[in-house]
């Protein structure tokens, strides 16, 4: 790809909780120099900054920060209004300046998908939209979620491996290393149960769309996975 399709381009990578979805969306952002939008990172930081108190009004409903900051402790999915909320400001900015984005973690339901797939066909054309799907097994899912960390700064995810299992500060910020509150086991096979039920029937709605939509195994290296990604654009 040239610089001239990216600007055009939007990347959207699914697949099931631990599946890298966020490594690779921001090894792609830095390679091209799409914005990303990393779901649970984005809309969770702004979840953790606010108040107890804090909401905000969606179509007459009102949404409180403290209730969605508990609903993501549950490994439970957020409602396709509220993501839609924050998403939809920022892709019709992202679009009027000309940049390309890679989206990560969005959309999770069929009704997030239904709001979100025709706005980035108005603002982007059916042909530069292209869908990643990692495929990765639940119990490669539990073992890559119960041990991963991510630092306290910029929530920088640290995938496990031998050179990074001593680590206890962030190799890109320097901040502190933690456990995400969403991690524990119990609480991935609910996440899992969600990606299968709610997140899985979007790959069949993408296809009636007529989008793109590219399988990579998500089980191999980091690096493999992204070099197969790298083939499928």
């Amino acid at each position: 790809m040239d610089n001239k399709q990216n600007k055009k381009l939007v990347i959207i990578i699914m697949g099931p909780p631990g599946s890298g979805k966020g490594t690779q969306a921001e090894l792609l952002a830095e390679k091209f120099g799409f914005f990303q939008w990393e779901t649970s990172s984005i809309i969770g930081g702004i979840i953790e900054r606010a108040k107890k108190e804090e909401f905000v009004e969606i179509e007459g409903k009102k949404y409180f920060f403290e209730k969605q900051r508990q609903i993501r402790q549950k490994g439970l999915l957020w409602d396709s209004r509220f993501i839609f909320y924050f998403t939809k400001k920022k892709i019709e900015e992202l679009a009027k300046e000309g940049k390309g984005i890679i989206v990560s973690g969005s959309p999770r339901t069929l009704t997030e998908g239904e709001k979100l797939i025709p706005l980035l066909k108005k603002l982007y054309g059916l042909r530069n939209i292209v869908v990643i799907v990692l495929k990765l097994t639940p119990e490669a899912t539990l073992w890559r979620n119960s041990h991963r960390r991510e630092c306290e700064l910029a929530t920088h995810s640290i995938l496990y491996t031998k050179e990074t299992r001593k680590l206890t500060k962030c190799p890109l910020d320097g901040s502190r290393l933690m456990r995400r509150k969403d991690d524990s086991p119990e609480t991935i096979r609910i996440r899992l149960k969600e990606y299968k039920e709610k997140t899985f029937p979007l790959i069949n709605y993408f296809k009636k769309q007529g989008l793109k939509v590219k399988e990579i195994n998500g089980e191999h290296s980091v690096a493999d996975v992204f070099k197969d990604i790298l083939k499928t654009l």
